[in-house]
């Protein structure tokens, strides 16, 4: 035996009989605790830099200061090593727990794992998958795959025998989402879904006890060399064979998640309407994947089955032609690209580009107005998404209550729109698994909730999905645009318009710009501004909070006159989100504890006009903010912003200095 390599692509899978750790290179309980101590931990995902600091290695190209976040170095370092068996133990107890009535039967736990097109990738799943298979698990390494296709494979139902192929009991997925090349991490999760916050905080407190413990490299060591080589191979020479029966678990539920129908009949009458829709008004769509997990899924053919014409660029998996975050300047090669291919076929619309995991997929399109494309805001996508979901519902004849779950700092326009077609807004603290849970325990009460996600960050999770997944936004943007008769008006812009009673304004050759200028006005701030992301030196928020209240109550009196005069306030009500719940603190900032303190603003009728939102991240080390604005400008927002943001520093100011 010697080194597997994929069939297809010709990367290297792992070699068995190489075990990537021994007694000689074994770290010091020392040095891993020292390699420990910039990881987060969190529901979001377990992360830090796992490129191998003595790793000569490539940079990406957008980097020529060489920062090691950025680094395309392949290997780990020892001390990482043992971090990353570390998780695979914690997690292979957690699943061996949850099925002890299978391995009493003498069935194995069957895992799900997959990486993204991060350098270090395979390397962190050949420890992964020694010591899963070491303690007892069946592994079904898929090799790249986006965590939409993983969580799709793994939402499969687990009562089937261990042996079917679309059983699984957990996944672990490896990535570090949006973060720089040289970031990797874990994301665990069953059912289709992550882990929630109650369930991984035994996890994480098992994880940090295995890293504060003397034997960890020894023990680490271990659980590596259990694994048989012969066994190893089977499962490295199966890659190809996993992912087929990923990709087939995929296609199925994104087409239950676009037509929102129970069979594969109805399913397949509604993808022939738009089929038919699509042929008739051709629309065309740009996927710039950016050599994320995505260059390896369905997406073309997703996209061509119905109907949609595409174009696909910098398909190379790992070969990353920008930064990997989605945002700002990562977008103008696909804006350039749609300028381009519009110019000679003016059916091409829209644009997407993926993050390195392809859980998250930002839209740019071609405005007819300004004549060229222009990415689409983070928050103005997903209230794009949520006014296409509801008018949905609305066309199907949805009777029951319908709700919307987002997170605390999406945009009130969401209210606005959900009002419009008698649904309700609930929010939750920012995190995916918080807003799934939210919307489980809202289901469970008898609501319908369709349409749920982070309106601050990007994309959406359509209902039975748990993730975030750009073919989900694609699938709703492309109903908004094509589904229905445009010529006698029965499509969703003309339900939204009859909604809020501005039925003039609906023309049958209708495009975005149109759906757009028709959404209610809301200033916000971008998530993905540098200004929105504040490097605060103390780790004791709820001080932080404490302190910000105080400063607040002081100025308060002085700024309301400003405040009146500006937007409309007369009064304020600050609430917590902690989990999958948002509830009135009163003036008790710090009850919001780790979560988010939302302050929301009231004018004279008593209805919500503005917010001040903030919240230390989970996934790195800084200290979000943002405001939201009625009506407001991009100078009102600046405005406002400036306000809280030197409220919050000066908060940090008085920690620092107690």
């Amino acid at each position: 035996m010697s080194l597997i390599t994929h069939p297809s692509l010709g990367f290297a899978v792992g070699d068995p009989e190489r075990i990537p750790l021994t007694k000689e290179t074994l770290p010091s309980t020392e040095e891993v605790q020292g390699a420990a101590h910039s990881l987060i931990l969190s529901a979001s995902g377990w992360r830090k830099i796992f490129a191998d600091l003595s790793a000569d290695g490539p940079y990406a190209s957008w980097d020529p200061g060489h920062s090691l976040e950025n680094s395309l170095a392949r290997g780990l370092c020892p001390a990482d090593t043992i971090i990353v068996a570390g998780m695979a133990l914690v997690f292979s107890s957690f699943i061996k727990e949850r099925c002890v009535e299978k391995t009493e039967r003498g069935r194995r736990p069957v895992m799900l794992l997959g990486i993204d097109t991060r350098p270090t990738g395979p390397a962190i799943a050949d420890v992964f998958v020694r010591v899963l298979m070491g303690e007892g698990c069946e592994v079904r390494y898929l090799f790249i795959v986006p965590a939409p296709e993983i969580m799709a494979y793994s939402a499969q139902t687990t009562d089937l025998p261990s042996e079917h192929e679309f059983h699984s009991d957990g996944f672990a997925y490896i990535s570090a989402s949006h973060n720089p090349p040289g970031h990797n991490g874990l994301k665990f999760g069953i059912a289709g879904g992550v882990l929630t916050g109650a369930q991984i905080a035994p996890l994480i407190a098992a994880f940090r006890a295995f890293i504060a413990a003397p034997s960890a490299p020894e023990l680490a060591l271990a659980a590596i060399e259990k694994a048989d080589a012969h066994d190893l191979a089977a499962c490295y020479e199966k890659v190809a064979h996993w992912k087929r029966y990923s990709q087939s678990a995929y296609m199925l539920f994104a087409h239950r998640i676009f037509t929102d129908e129970p069979t594969l009949d109805t399913q397949e009458k509604m993808l022939s309407e738009i089929a038919a829709a699509c042929a008739e008004r051709p629309l065309g769509v740009i996927a710039e994947l950016n050599g994320s997990a995505r260059t390896q899924s369905i997406d073309i053919d997703w996209l061509s089955a119905l109907g949609v014409q595409t174009k696909v660029l910098n398909t190379d998996p790992g070969v990353f032609a920008h930064r990997i975050v989605p945002e700002n300047e990562s977008l103008y090669d696909c804006c350039e690209a749609l300028n381009e291919v519009h110019a000679e076929n003016a059916s091409f619309a829209l644009g997407f580009v993926p993050d390195c995991d392809g859980d998250r997929g930002n839209l740019v399109y071609y405005s007819k107005t300004l004549r060229r494309a222009v990415p689409l805001e983070a928050q103005q996508v997903f209230a794009l998404v949520c006014l296409s979901e509801l008018a949905y519902l609305r066309r199907r004849g949805e009777a029951r209550q319908i709700a919307v779950v987002v997170n605390d700092a999406t945009s009130m326009r969401i209210e606005a729109i959900a009002g419009a077609f008698g649904a309700r807004v609930f929010r939750a603290e920012t995190g995916e698994a918080n807003v799934v849970s939210c919307a489980e325990k809202l289901r469970a009460e008898g609501w319908i909730v369709r349409i749920l996600g982070e309106g601050s960050n990007g994309g959406n999770i359509t209902h039975p999905s748990k993730v975030r997944d750009p073919l989900s936004t694609l699938g709703s943007m492309i109903r908004l645009l094509r589904l229905g008769n445009a010529t006698q008006g029965m499509t969703c812009f003309n339900l939204w318009l009859d909604a809020v009673g501005a039925s003039e304004r609906y023309r049958q050759d209708y495009d975005l710009d149109d759906v757009i200028a028709s959404l209610p006005v809301w200033a916000t701030t971008s998530a993905f501004e540098p200004y929105a992301a504040l490097k605060i030196a103390s780790d004791d928020k709820i001080a932080l909070k404490d302190a910000y209240r105080r400063l607040f109550l002081e100025a308060w009196p002085q700024m309301l006159p400003e405040l009146a005069a500006r937007f409309g306030i007369a009064s304020w009500k600050a609430f917590a989100s902690i989990g999958p719940n948002e509830y009135e603190i009163g003036d008790d900032f710090g009850a919001s504890k780790n979560g988010g303190l939302r302050i929301v603003f009231y004018d004279l009728r008593g209805e919500s006009c503005a917010f001040l939102w903030m919240r230390a991240s989970g996934t790195e080390p800084v200290f979000r903010i943002g405001v939201d604005i009625r009506g407001g400008t991009g100078a009102d927002e600046a405005w406002l912003r400036r306000w809280h943001t030197d409220l919050v520093n000066k908060a940090a100011l008085l920690v620092s200095h107690s």
